[in-house]
């Protein structure tokens, strides 16, 4: 694979990934105007944000699989056309439930951008120090624009309707596909790994049962047939991967990483780190609109702070971590996330605006410290024939985070006291899995995939 165009090839994977990030964030400061406009309800206005999270956190890894099989520019501008489609008709939903099933189809197209772009990059900057940068570039992406993505949906949403947060994807998609049909060439990986449909089915019937257990609960009670019934798939589903997967020779969760105590401390701050961030975003957005009576665009202002430490705090962390280590920023941004949580658990509708505004601050410390360091810990030590499926598992635990952090915003107060607990979570396991003896275990792990770097018999 060669470019002559490398800083505009990746220009083009960071657009793709603003869009497909930035559509978690920047409906949060839409639903209070598609709750009115379209007569939804709480689990409603739940479904409009986990139907895309849900789909994402579920196919993550499949679509990586398809684009190292089938080519990787290939597989990308299929995401990008499935993107464009979906956002338009988010646009053009006319109730609640074709908003959903298209936000479902929009998520479809960005389960094959995210992996996918981050592969281009790699590909595309052979050099260990141009890659280590560009991909320092590529990650930064993420947490701005799911920072920013509320105020933008306010000016959006203020100016022209909630519709807009959906269409104005439309002419970036065009612009990249086009873009990406000029620049881009096409690149597939030496040895593709096999697909694995029942571990697929497994993996979306766990989390799509849980999902809809934690937010049809609210309406029906957890003593509910219903909630009761779908606590039960998703315990037979855990079996399932837990009994299947191990047999496969390219399993789509490959359990043998999470005997390393850095890798499975990673996914799990993952989950709890983004779970925390989702619940935020989810319920702040309405309290400042349906609460305090701002308007879109004054909601997402308020959002500012956190996308300004965001871009202030988010490359000085990579740096950190690459020449420090993980610990001391995951303990800042646990510590971030505990303190957040608490002090919003005593907003209310008098609350003065600066303390409100200083409490945003938290969780933009927070954003801006935890994404370079879980990945690092989730790739560390491992070989690099797995550092791609432990990249993109620690992608779909913050999808997975995201997706439960929403469903449990139902909670009501007391989510706020759960966002506490979740960051002395990422503290505690920052503490755990950043020593001496948690290395022991990722080396021990690595070991069990030597025999993937070598070659295979052919014939």
């Amino acid at each position: 694979m060669t470019t002559n165009r490398p800083g505009l090839v990746l220009a083009i994977c960071c657009a793709s990934i603003v869009v497909v990030v930035m559509d978690i964030s920047i409906v949060t400061v839409a639903l209070p105007a598609i709750r009115r406009d379209l007569g939804a309800s709480v689990s409603g206005l739940q479904w409009t944000v986990d139907a895309y999270t849900l789909v994402l956190a579920a196919f993550l890894v499949l679509a990586g699989s398809a684009a190292d099989r089938f080519g990787r520019k290939r597989v990308f501008r299929c995401g990008l056309a499935l993107f464009g489609l979906g956002s338009l008709l988010c646009s053009l939903a006319p109730g609640i439930g074709w908003l959903i099933a298209a936000r479902a189809l929009q998520a479809v197209g960005g389960t094959m951008l995210n992996p996918v772009a981050m592969a281009i990059v790699a590909t595309t900057f052979p050099a260990p120090a141009e890659r280590a940068r560009a991909i320092g570039v590529f990650g930064s992406m993420s947490g701005l624009a799911l920072a920013l993505g509320p105020i933008l949906g306010g000016v959006l949403v203020d100016g022209f309707g909630w519709r807009a947060v959906f269409w104005v994807n439309v002419p970036v998609i065009v612009a990249a596909l086009v873009a990406t049909t000029l620049f881009v060439p096409e690149s597939r990986a030496p040895r593709a790994r096999r697909f694995d449909p029942v571990g697929q089915v497994l993996v979306l019937l766990v989390l799509g049962s849980v999902v809809a257990a934690l937010i049809e609960s609210h309406r029906l009670g957890w003593t509910s047939p219903w909630i009761l019934g779908l606590l039960a798939l998703a315990g037979l589903g855990v079996l399932g991967i837990v009994a299947y997967e191990p047999r496969r020779a390219d399993p789509l969760l490959e359990l043998r990483l999470f005997r390393s105590v850095s890798f499975s401390a990673a996914i799990v701050m993952a989950l709890f780190a983004l779970c925390g961030f989702g619940a935020f975003l989810f319920v702040t957005t309405q309290y400042l609109q349906d609460v305090r009576g701002m308007t879109p665009l004054t909601a997402g202002l308020c959002l500012l702070p956190v996308g300004v430490l965001v871009l202030l705090l988010s490359p000085r962390t990579g740096r950190f971590v690459g020449t420090r280590g993980p610990r001391g920023p995951l303990v800042v941004a646990g510590a971030a996330l505990a303190a957040g949580g608490a002090a919003s658990a005593f907003l209310g509708p008098a609350t003065p605006l600066p303390v409100v505004l200083a409490t945003f601050l938290l969780f933009g410390v927070f954003l801006g410290t935890v994404n370079p360091p879980i990945t690092n810990t989730a790739v560390s030590g491992m070989p690099a024939s797995m550092a791609g499926v432990a990249a993109s598992l620690a992608s779909a635990g913050r999808q997975t985070g995201t997706t439960l952090g929403v469903a449990l915003s139902s909670l009501g107060h007391g989510v706020w006291w759960l966002v506490a607990g979740l960051g002395a979570g990422v503290l505690v396991l920052a503490l755990l899995s950043t020593g001496r003896r948690a290395a022991a275990t990722a080396d021990r792990a690595a070991a069990l995939f030597d025999e993937l770097s070598l070659p295979r018999p052919t014939g």
